[in-house]
């Protein structure tokens, strides 16, 4: 599955994961690979990330300060303060306050 995570400012991070965990509306709920597409509000919380364990280097890119350091690790997690998220066809982008 791929990822994007969007904010008001750049593009943080663009690569492959296996799961990823969100805070929603009505509570904490994931996703994996082959997930029924989605589009859903999120509240503030963490967002759980869990890298693929076969990347495609060609797509992994870091940019931005927040996610470069953190994102090295086969697992990752952050804060938001709310956004939207979309799934479609085995590709989540994040669109995060």
């Amino acid at each position: 599955m791929v990822i994007e995570i969007i904010t008001p400012d750049n593009l943080l991070y663009k690569g492959h994961i296996d799961s990823i965990t969100l805070p929603g509306v009505d509570g904490s709920f994931g996703m994996w690979d082959n997930h029924a597409p989605i589009i859903s509000a999120l509240t503030k919380g963490k967002v759980k990330i869990k890298q693929a364990s076969s990347k495609n280097s060609s797509y992994d890119e870091f940019s931005g300060d927040f996610l470069a350091d953190i994102a090295k690790d086969e697992s990752f997690e952050f804060d938001i303060n709310g956004g939207v998220v979309e799934v479609q066809n085995n590709k989540v982008t994040l669109l995060a306050n």
